[in-house]
This record gives C-alpha cells, sequence and structure tokens, in this order.
C-alpha cells in the first residue's frame, strides 16, 4: 500500500482525460441513464437553437451498428478559426467549458446549456463522433475517434443552401455498462420536448430492425402534456393553461386536478427537466397554497379561526406542469446535470403569474373553485386526524388493533431508534423463517408475506383496506397511508423488499413496488425504500465458496477455477439457511441494496398505469418493445397476458 504523498502524487489530466476517468461527475452514471444522458447533452443543444427561433425541426436517428444521430435545423456550429488558433469546431468538441453560451455574442437569449462541456462530454465518452455543419454554403465535417481523439482536419464535403448540425456518435463499451439505446426512452424525452415549445416536430427513427418513427408536434403542448398524464384519472376541472413575464423570466403552466390524492409537479426550466425541482417549484406552490387560502376564507368556506390549508393539502390531486424561459445570465443550475434550478428570481416569477392567473380562474369559475376547496378541506381534516391518531399511538393509545393485526407475524427489532431500524418483507414463510434466525434482531425486523398482494392499481380502497397483507405492512410502518402517510412517522428507516430471484419473486417486488408508490409515495421519494439482491449462484471449490448474483459472473468464476467445483442454482430465498441468508443478503457490510427512486416523474406515472393496469394492450406493447425473452414461450404468453 503506498505512503508517500508529495508533489509527486499530484496528477493533471490534460483535455478530456478527466471526462474518462471521473464519467459520473458529469453524465451522473455509466448506467443506462447515463448512456441516454449523452443523447440529451446533443439534443438540448439543437433544442437551444429551436429555442432561440432557429429552425424548428429536429431528428433522432437509432442506427443499425448502434451509433446514434442528431439533426437540427438551427444554424450550424461556427466553423471558422478561433483564437486559439484550432477550429471552433474542434474547440466545442474537445475543450471542456468552451460554448457560445458564455456570451451575448452567441446569440442565446436563453438556453439549458450553459456548462460548455455537453459537445465535448459526449466526444470523450465515445468509440468515435462524427460531425456534420451546414452554414447555408458549404457541408463540413470533421471526425474524432477513441475517446476525442481528432482524426485529421475539418473538411469541406460539398455545396448547401440550408443550415443546421448533424452529430452522430458511437459510445464507448469501455465506459459504459451497455451501449444500446431505448427507442421508447428516447421517443419519451421527445414527446416531451414537443410538449414544452409550440411548433417544434421531433421526429424519432429507429433504422435497428423494422423501420419504425414517431413524430411529436403539439400547438398547445402543456395542456396535451397535463390531459396525457391525467389520461387514466377522473379529472375534476378542464386543464387550465396560464402564462406570463416577470422580470424578464417567462412562465407558461397548466394544470388539472383530479379526484386522486397525489400530487404531480413537473418542472422545466428552459425546456431542461429539473427532476429534483428548485426556485420555480417553490414558488408554483406557494401560489397555489396562498390562493386558496385566500378564496377559501373569502367564500366563507374557510372561517378565521380556522387555521389555514397547508400545501400538503392544497396540492392532493393536482397535476401541474411548469416551464421557465430564462435569460442567460439569470439561469443557475446547480451540478452540471442540471436537475434542480437554482435562479432566485424565478421563486418570485413563477409565484407571481401562477398566483395572479390562478386567483382570476377561482373568481370566475365559482363552483368549480367550491368543488375544488371542499377537497382541500378534506384533505386537511385527514391529515388532522391522521396527526391526531399518531400522536395517541405514541402516548399508548390506539395500539390495540395494531398490534392485533401483526400479532404472529412481524418479528419486531428490540432498537427503539427508527433510523437505525430496517424492516424486511420476505417472501414466503420458509425465507421467512430463515432470516428471522440470521437477522440481527437489535435493528432488523422480519415481515413474512404469504402469497402475492393486492395489485393496488386494479383494486378499489375498500379492496386495499381488507387485505390482510397490505395491512400488516401499514401497521408495521405506523405511518399512516394514502395522503396521511408521513415517513417521518415511520417505526422504520429502510423498508426493504426481499424476494426470490425468480419470476414469480419479480412479480411480488411489482405488486409491492405499485403498492408503495400509490400509497406510500413519500417513502420513495425520501430514499427510504429498498430491493434486496439475493444470490444467484453459490459455486464451491475445496473449503472456499463463492456467491454470484449474475449469469455473468459465474462464467467469470468458472473460467477462473478451471474444473473441480460444484454450482449451487438457489431458485428461492428458503433454500438458504440462516448464516448464508445473513452472509449474503442481510449483512450491511457484504450485502447489496437497490434503492428504489423515481427518476422522471411523468414517466413513473405512465409505467405504473401502463403495466399494472387494466390494459392489456398498453402493457403487451410495452414489454414487446422492451423485454428480450429468453424464457419459454409458455412463460412468455403467460407474462403478456396478465
Amino acid at each position: 500500500m503506498p505512503t508517500n504523498y508529495d508533489e509527486n502524487s499530484i496528477v493533471i489530466l490534460e483535455g478530456l482525460d478527466a471526462v474518462r476517468k471521473r464519467p459520473g461527475m458529469y453524465i451522473g452514471s455509466t448506467d443506462t441513464r447515463g448512456l441516454h444522458h449523452l443523447v440529451w447533452e446533443i439534443v438540448d443543444n439543437a433544442i437551444d437553437e429551436a429555442l432561440n427561433g432557429y429552425g424548428n425541426e429536429i431528428h433522432i436517428t437509432l442506427n443499425p451498428d448502434h451509433s446514434i444521430t442528431v439533426e437540427d435545423h438551427g444554424r450550424g456550429m461556427p466553423v471558422g478559426m478561433h483564437k486559439s488558433g484550432v477550429s471552433t469546431l474542434e474547440v466545442i468538441f474537445t475543450v471542456l467549458h468552451a460554448g457560445g453560451k458564455f456570451t451575448s455574442q452567441g446569440g442565446y437569449a436563453s438556453a439549458g446549456g450553459l456548462h460548455g462541456v455537453g459537445a465535448s462530454v459526449v466526444n470523450a465518452l465515445c468509440t468515435w463522433c462524427k460531425v456534420m455543419v451546414h452554414d447555408g454554403k458549404e457541408v463540413w465535417s470533421m471526425t474524432f475517434e477513441d475517446g476525442g481523439k481528432k482524426i485529421g482536419k475539418l473538411k469541406k464535403e460539398g455545396k448547401t443552401s440550408r443550415t443546421g448540425s448533424i452529430v452522430t456518435f458511437k459510445p464507448d463499451p469501455k465506459v459504459f455498462k451497455t451501449t444500446v439505446f431505448s427507442y421508447t426512452k428516447i421517443c419519451e424525452r421527445a414527446q416531451e420536448s414537443a410538449f414544452l415549445l409550440k411548433g417544434l416536430k421531433m421526429i424519432v427513427t429507429d433504422l435497428r430492425k423494422e423501420k419504425r418513427e414517431s413524430i411529436f408536434q403539439y400547438e398547445d403542448g402543456l395542456k396535451a402534456y397535463v390531459e396525457e398524464i391525467n389520461q387514466d384519472h377522473h379529472p375534476m376541472c378542464n386543464a387550465i393553461s396560464f402564462e406570463g413575464e416577470y422580470n424578464q423570466i417567462k412562465v407558461k403552466g397548466c394544470f388539472q386536478y383530479t379526484d386522486d390524492y397525489q400530487e404531480n409537479v413537473f418542472s422545466f426550466a428552459n425546456m431542461v427537466r429539473t427532476r429534483d425541482g428548485g426556485s420555480h417549484e417553490t414558488g408554483a406552490k406557494l401560489a397555489f397554497t396562498k390562493a386558496f387560502n385566500e378564496y377559501a376564507r373569502k367564500a366563507g368556506l374557510l372561517k378565521e379561526k380556522d387555521k389555514g390549508f397547508e400545501g400538503n393539502d392544497v396540492r392532493e390531486g393536482l397535476t401541474l406542469v411548469i416551464n421557465l424561459t430564462i435569460p442567460e445570465h439569470l439561469l443557475q443550475f446547480e451540478g452540471q446535470t442540471k436537475e434542480k434550478l437554482g435562479t432566485p428570481e424565478a421563486k418570485m416569477a413563477t409565484e407571481q403569474i401562477a398566483g395572479e392567473h390562478l386567483r382570476y380562474f377561482l373568481e370566475e369559475n365559482k363552483e368549480v373553485a367550491n368543488i375544488l376547496t371542499r377537497k382541500i378541506i378534506k384533505a386537511a381534516n385527514a391529515r388532522n386526524a391522521a396527526r391526531k391518531a399518531r400522536d395517541e399511538a405514541r402516548k399508548g393509545k390506539g395500539k390495540q388493533k395494531s398490534e392485533r393485526v401483526l400479532s404472529g407475524k412481524l418479528a419486531s427489532a428490540q432498537s427503539k431508534d427508527a433510523r437505525r431500524k430496517e424492516l424486511y418483507l420476505v417472501e414466503g414463510d420458509s425465507a421467512g423463517g430463515s432470516a428471522k434466525q440470521g437477522r440481527d434482531s437489535r435493528y432488523q425486523a422480519i415481515l413474512p408475506l404469504r402469497g402475492k398482494v393486492l395489485n393496488t392499481e386494479k383494486a378499489t380502497n375498500e379492496a386495499i383496506e381488507k387485505n390482510d397483507e397490505l395491512n400488516t405492512i401499514i401497521h408495521a410502518l405506523g405511518a399512516g397511508v394514502g395522503s396521511n402517510f408521513s415517513p417521518e412517522d415511520s417505526n422504520y428507516y429502510k423498508v426493504i423488499i426481499m424476494t426470490d430471484a425468480d419470476d414469480d419473486g419479480a412479480h411480488i417486488q411489482n405488486l409491492l413496488l405499485t403498492f408503495f408508490y400509490r400509497h406510500m409515495r413519500p417513502l420513495i421519494e425520501s430514499n427510504m425504500l429498498y430491493i434486496a439482491l439475493p444470490p444467484l449462484y453459490r459455486i464451491a471449490k475445496g473449503k472456499n465458496e463463492y456467491y454470484l448474483y449474475t449469469d455473468e459472473e459465474l462464467e467469470v468464476k468458472k473460467q477462473e477455477l478451471k474444473n473441480g467445483y460444484t454450482i449451487t442454482r438457489y431458485k428461492g430465498l428458503g433454500e438458504m439457511n440462516a448464516s448464508q441468508l445473513w452472509e449474503t443478503t442481510m449483512n450491511p457490510e457484504t450485502r447489496t441494496l437497490l434503492c428504489v427512486g423515481i427518476e422522471n416523474a411523468h414517466m413513473a406515472e405512465k409505467r405504473v398505469s401502463e403495466l399494472m393496469g387494466d390494459k392489456a394492450e398498453l402493457r403487451r406493447n410495452w414489454i414487446e418493445e422492451n423485454v428480450e425473452f429468453t424464457l419459454e414461450d409458455s412463460y412468455a404468453k403467460e407474462v403478456l397476458s396478465r
């Protein structure tokens, strides 16, 4: 182990080496999410052109060699000699923090890509990248290989009368865990962009198998966006659009209430999805809370002595999409992946414009306003009742029902510190018995599940309330359910789904995930829900044994051991004894847990509805598009028909 730490220990990474050394710093990860982030970086540059009035059509093509092409009809990237002494095109694709959005001379009043690293990062993480530029007179090209190294000089390819840029790149398999682009994922992102920018035409073409093409273009995109999100729900009002400008910031939005209790807020800044929210979301939420409190008091639905509505009450059942156009000098994202807006001025702009239009809507549509306000009053009453029930439970009251439900089922943990405690939801009594014996009883609680739980996407609230397994989970957590769920009140700060590594286990996982998403979503949003990864194989040679989690790991270990080994394929958790289950799946020092998160709230909503709802055709289409079957056809048919 090296012990010297001196001036020779400090290394300066030149050019794009830093990107290849630490790709996660620039694109978030090297899994499928990071892979598609490459596409978003190039597409966002094309959208910035359209956002500023240069071209309204973008083509994305998935090629047979697994490269991808993004073509826009903007002005075309600059190709002249840069003051650094090389072609400007070369600077864009090989130098970090080089771009046309740092200065007003770049012609961008507003843009999403502001860090000047998008194109160069994509180039650095690719096997090869080719750029073609149409400047209205000439066609220019430049090619890069092997992580961003230029191959030859800028070349003229011919004459042209059009303008725009064409970027084709192939991700490096040495960097990414997979280099297979998802047509569905790219179509979803393209559609989202078309929703946000009026008149923008997004065309996605897949040439890898049978040619297929999707075209997205909308005249009232935000309204179409909201209506698509709520297509499987029951609206309580029409989708209401609003827009305005405040201190140079343009705000566009659309909202609609449904009779659900979940809120769905989707925010964007210069057409970049701000997954983690930010100042504009804060402003919008304040606007809704203030407007409904003011209206309720004015209409006499909320007395002066009554406590006002809280934000969660007002947003129950609300679907809201907001998209801000922010001048370059005001725009602040937190991090290169641009998932949270930091612009302070955006809060005031959104609060002012959303609040003004919402107050007008409530005054002009009093019948609908009263219906929505009464829904909010019910939400507030339910929240207060749930809070009172939790307070009584803490004082020792109201525990009898919970103890009766959990009796003989839950093996609780000894610790009183909820932040350290873990609840394992275990498939089957056999595995539950092994888990109870092998656990650390100080912090780990075990709740065996008998059979498959209810599909809550299809079930009524009455059916859910009567379901024994779901009731047991609700009482074990002790934090309420639905709109009354409070993650801070949970008896466990880690809830771990532990099922067999087979098809039934995966099905049970999906059923539980659906339940938590629909009825305890804050548990997911607080990073408190996990999936345990049990091993698929145990391979032993002599006194040595190894646990392997994938077929690829098994093949590598077989090559390493050469011969004289035995292999055990675990079909279920119950096949492991208590010590094996602890060592492989439950020991915090050696286990692997997957934290369940919501990467894209819109897509999560759509996926749950498609895959777990009652429309078999939607489920079948998605599975055929995204799943490569390696099992028997009989099982494939069973999956498709569920």
